[in-house]
C-alpha cells in the first residue's frame, strides 16, 4: 500500500496535460516531472559546455538546455548533441535561423520567445524545421519580452499578458498542425509567474515547464523557486521545472530534485532528516551533515536518513527513515535500521558507519527492484 493510500493529505492531483516528447524523455501526461539545468558556458567551447552537460546529467538532470546565440553556436550544438547523455534544448533568441539549424544539429527541442523571434512567417519556418527533424518544442514567454502591442494593450507585463502571448503562438503552432509544444510563463517575480502559469493551465492541456526566471544567487534564488515552484506543483500544475540560478548548474538540479523531494513528488538519492542542533546535541550534527550530504552524493536510489542530536525527537524521526541516527551521552548514539533501534556505535566512527550502511541499504533496495516478483 502506498504512502499517499494511508495518508489522503499528502495527495497531489495533477493537472491533466497531454504527453509529448523531448527525444526520449516524456513530458506531461502520466510522466513523471523531469527535471531541467542550462549550461552557462560559451556554446563555442565545446569542451566546457559538454562537460557541463555531463555534470548536469550525472547529478539527475533529465534534459539539459543550451543557448544558441550565433551560427558558430549552431555548429559547435552537433558535436555536443552528439556526446550529451541527455536530450539537449537550443534556446533560440533574435533570429529565427538559429532554431533551423539547431534542428539540423539534432536538437531535441526548440525552445523559442516569442517576444523576439521575429513574425509569424518566421516562427511557420521554424515550426517546419521542428517537423522536419522530430524535435519538439517550448513556446517561452518571459516577462521581461513580452510583445510591444501586449504591452500597450496592457500597460505592463501582467498575468493576463502572458497568457495572450502563449496563448497567440499555440495558435499559430496549432494552425500549422504542430502540437509536440510545452509552454512557459515565466517572471521574477514570484506572484506574476504564479498567477500567469495558473492562467495559462486553465486555457490549454499543453504540458507544462515551471521556472521562476532570473531568481537570483544560489540562496535567493532557491527560496523564491521553492516558494513559486512548490505552491504550483502542489496544486497539481507542472510537467518539468527548471531552477533559474546564478550558480553552477548542478546546484540547479540539485534544488529541483529537493523541491519535487519535498513534495513527495519524484525522489532521487538520500533524503537527510536533521536536526538544527541545539545545546542538547551528543555530536556536532551541523558538520556531520555537512560530511554526509557531500560523501553520499553518490547514492541515486531513493532512500531516507535521519541525523538527529538528541533523544527528543530522534528516535520518532529514526521510526520514518531507513537509516537513523540519534545522539545519547557517553559519546556514543543509537543506530536505527528500517525504523527500529540495532545497535550503539561511537561519535568517532559513526559517520564511516552511516555511510557504510546507507551504501548497504541502497544495494539491497536496488537488488529487490531487479529481482523479478514471485508469481502470486
Amino acid at each position: 500500500m502506498s504512502l499517499n493510500a494511508v495518508r489522503p493529505w499528502r495527495n497531489i492531483e495533477r493537472r491533466k496535460s497531454r504527453k509529448i516528447h523531448v527525444g526520449p524523455v516524456p513530458v506531461g501526461g502520466d510522466a513523471p516531472i523531469s527535471v531541467q539545468t542550462m549550461t552557462n558556458t560559451v556554446t563555442t567551447d565545446i569542451k566546457g559546455t559538454i562537460g557541463q552537460v555531463q555534470a548536469a546529467a550525472e547529478a539527475g538532470a533529465d534534459i539539459v538546455r543550451v543557448s544558441v546565440p550565433d551560427a558558430d553556436s549552431s555548429a559547435a550544438l552537433k558535436t555536443i548533441v552528439a556526446e550529451s547523455p541527455v536530450p539537449i534544448v537550443a534556446d533560440i533568441h533574435f533570429h529565427y535561423k538559429r532554431g533551423i539549424e539547431a534542428a539540423e544539429a539534432g536538437a531535441a527541442c526548440l525552445r523559442i520567445n516569442p517576444g523576439n523571434i521575429g513574425d509569424e512567417r518566421r516562427v511557420k519556418e521554424v515550426i517546419k524545421a521542428a517537423r522536419d527533424h522530430g524535435c519538439s518544442m517550448r513556446i517561452g514567454v518571459n516577462a521581461g519580452s513580452l510583445e510591444k502591442h501586449l504591452l500597450e494593450k496592457y500597460g505592463e507585463p501582467c498575468p493576463e499578458a502572458m497568457v495572450e502571448s502563449a496563448l497567440e503562438h499555440i495558435r499559430i503552432l496549432e494552425d500549422n498542425d504542430f502540437h509536440e509544444f510545452k509552454i512557459s510563463v515565466k517572471a521574477s517575480d514570484v506572484f506574476l509567474a504564479a498567477a500567469a502559469y495558473q492562467g495559462i493551465a486553465e486555457a490549454t492541456d499543453a504540458p507544462l515547464h515551471l521556472g521562476i526566471t532570473e531568481a537570483g544567487g544560489l540562496m535567493t534564488g532557491t527560496i523564491k523557486s521553492a516558494i513559486g515552484l512548490g505552491n504550483l506543483l502542489w496544486a497539481g500544475v507542472g510537467d518539468t521545472i527548471r531552477v533559474s540560478l546564478s550558480a553552477h548548474p548542478v546546484e540547479e538540479v540539485k534544488v529541483g530534485y529537493e523541491i519535487l523531494k519535498a513534495l513527495g513528488l519524484r525522489h532521487r538519492g538520500v533524503n537527510i532528516i536533521s536536526c538544527p542542533s541545539c545545546a542538547r546535541q551528543g555530536f556536532d550534527v551541523i558538520k556531520t551533515v555537512e560530511t554526509l550530504e557531500r560523501r553520499l552524493e553518490h547514492i541515486k536510489t531513493p532512500m531516507s536518513l535521519s541525523i538527529i542530536g538528541c533523544v527528543v525527537n530522534g528516535p520518532g524521526e529514526a521510526l520514518m527513515t531507513d537509516v537513523g541516527f540519534t545522539g545519547g551521552g557517553g559519546g556514543n548514539g543509537m543506530v536505527y535500521l528500517a525504523g527500529k533501534q540495532d545497535h550503539r556505535i561511537s561519535n568517532e566512527e559513526m559517520i564511516d558507519h552511516i555511510v557504510e550502511q546507507v551504501e548497504k541499504k541502497a544495494a539491497e533496495i536496488e537488488a529487490s527492484a531487479a529481482t523479478p516478483q514471485a508469481a502470486e
